[in-house]
């Protein structure tokens, strides 16, 4: 057999039953397919891919081009629709079979459609995709999966799930005759028109691409420094790399298998003991699992103004408070610095997202699906269910019954950046106020304000006064 290994969202060689599929192949051809569309901007206004994200990819994709040279093998990396170049591929070196991956959003599965149309006779094999249940793992058929997080979280816990990774391969099939001569260097940022992102001195957590620097988080925070026995306690943090697992890039693009993670946790909780840290971080990897199941199910309607309730009244109104917002330009220091670390660094925080995403749905009233839109440009580790999943869930229009989950901002300031660290280290215009006025400099004069530099909240919302200074 010849066939092509087809990498998309799964940048990595182990755990990866495409790649071990492909071990019995004479030939075997991998490839990764860019789009150059990913990089023009789409329905909301942002752009597929932004340069955050884009950068993450590129350096994944040359780890996983290493790790194919080290086993006889190298990564076809060409621009271009999938469509397209994979059969033309396919028909060049005469191959009979395309190994990868399945998908669960339905642009990729619409991809997948058209790539099986155009490669005619030629079987488009797609295996288990990067979740940690295949569906005969289930205790029960997909749709009838509860689509509520608690109900989802019992049910799936009422058994005992043995994950047992498959290690990457020691050597891979040599690649077709003459494919060598298409084997090219990656592009830069700058040759897809994206310029190269300024390194930022206070980013507390500078992220790698890629299955090794993947493989070392893991190592690290499970076994090295064990940051996993305090996850619990730690996991609220705005600042630094060990407020979390991290794991949430590499899990994105598929430089780490979640069969591996949840294994490697087990074998953790086996050595050392599990307690509420070990399990809370579990509980995480099962939202990231929910997400999965509920896109799975309802597909397109995850991404409309109405969610999966289509009955319910989300905001869809879209003014400059958004501009604003994506700018951290709104007055409220704490989102503010939030979406100044997104812009700067692809990365912030999980209260960081929920305090912003409520901010903008909740304070500012904008339709949530721009945001998710700009949380997808911007976020390395944007992946669709889990990003389109949670925006669903705290604007009120997902399965989830409670309604109301609006965030008072400046509570969450006080209560998660007490001295205002996180705020003095993103927004710098501030670090000249007193401390105790660096949530609510919208207390100080305009003539105040104007020298600072920093826009004025024109309306303090009346949920706010009790943590206002001094207040009574």
């Amino acid at each position: 057999m010849r066939a092509l290994l087809w990498f998309k969202h799964d940048l990595r060689l182990d755990d990866h039953p495409a790649v071990q599929a492909g071990l019995s192949a004479a030939r075997l051809l991998p490839v990764f397919v860019l789009d150059p569309a990913q990089l023009q901007e789409g329905e909301f206004g942002s752009r597929r891919l932004g340069v955050h994200r884009a950068r993450f990819l590129l350096e994944s994709l040359a780890a996983l081009d290493g790790a194919l040279r080290q086993r006889n093998s190298h990564l076809l990396v060409l621009q271009g629709k999938a469509e397209q170049v994979i059969p033309q591929l396919v028909a060049q070196f005469e191959l009979q079979q395309v190994l990868t991956l399945e998908e669960i959003a339905p642009d990729e599965r619409a991809q997948l459609a058209r790539v099986q149309s155009n490669l005619g006779d030629v079987p488009l094999q797609q295996a288990a995709g990067n979740g940690l249940l295949r569906a005969e793992e289930l205790p029960c058929p997909s749709q009838q999966l509860p689509q509520v997080y608690s109900q989802f979280r019992s049910l799936i816990e009422e058994r005992v799930h043995v994950f047992q990774p498959t290690p990457p391969p020691q050597r891979l099939p040599p690649l077709p005759e003459g494919a060598q001569q298409l084997l090219q260097a990656l592009p830069t940022l700058s040759q897809l028109g994206l310029g190269e992102p300024l390194s930022v001195a206070t980013s507390r957590f500078p992220f790698s691409g890629g299955e090794a620097a993947a493989q070392a988080r893991l190592r690290d925070y499970l076994w090295d420094g064990q940051g996993v026995r305090q996850h619990k306690d730690r996991r609220n943090g705005l600042i630094g790399s060990e407020y979390s697992s991290k794991f949430s890039p590499w899990l994105a693009n598929g430089s780490l298998s979640a069969r591996r993670a949840v294994a490697e946790l087990r074998r953790h909780e086996a050595q050392h003991g599990r307690n509420d840290s070990t399990y809370r971080l579990w509980l995480e990897l099962l939202w990231r699992e929910f997400f999965r199941w509920t896109l799975r199910r309802h597909g397109s309607a995850l991404f409309k103004a109405g969610g999966l309730k289509a009955t319910a009244r989300a905001p869809q109104q879209l003014d400059q408070r958004f501009d604003n917002w994506c700018q951290g330009r709104t007055g409220m220091p704490l989102v503010d610095a939030t979406m100044r670390e997104l812009a700067a660094t692809g990365f912030i925080s999980n209260r960081g997202r929920q305090v912003a995403a409520n901010y903008l749905v909740n304070d500012l009233q904008q339709d949530w699906r721009f945001g998710a839109a700009w949380f997808e440009e911007h976020l390395i580790d944007y992946d669709p269910a889990s990003n389109w999943g949670n925006w669903a869930y705290l604007a009120g229009v997902s399965s989830d019954p409670q309604r109301n989950r609006a965030f008072n901002a400046l509570r969450q300031a006080h209560a998660y950046d007490p001295d205002a660290t996180y705020v003095s280290l993103w927004l710098p215009e501030l670090r000249g106020v007193p401390q105790h006025l660096r949530h609510t400099p919208f207390l100080l004069s305009h003539l105040q304000l104007d020298a600072l530099n920093y826009p004025r909240l024109e309306q303090i919302p009346e949920t706010w006064r009790p943590y206002l200074p001094n207040a009574a």
